[in-house]
């Protein structure tokens, strides 16, 4: 192998470590939900979802799943504070 591909490698597996150097602009994903599969989008700044709940409250279960499985990788402006509804009885 290649002495600068095992250098690429080993930068890869460093960068793999520190996903705080990774900002998300935009993506779209297929979410399998319970009920039936939905698109999730976030594209200048702002997320979408095909599901019933997304187009009455602007956000939803699969939005906000998202937004913890991606966590600081998201821009500010793309994470919702749901934890503060968490804890609220």
């Amino acid at each position: 192998m290649q002495s600068s591909l095992i250098g690429k490698i080993e930068k890869a597996h460093r960068y793999a470590q520190e996903p705080e150097r990774i900002t998300f602009s935009e993506f779209s994903v297929i979410f399998h939900g319970a009920n039936d599969d939905h698109t999730v989008c976030y594209s200048d700044h702002q997320w979408s979802c095909t599901c019933h709940f997304f187009h009455d409250r602007g956000l939803c279960a699969h939005t906000m799943a998202l937004e913890k499985v991606l966590g600081n990788m998201l821009p500010v402006e793309a994470r919702t504070n749901f934890d503060v509804a968490e804890a609220t009885p």
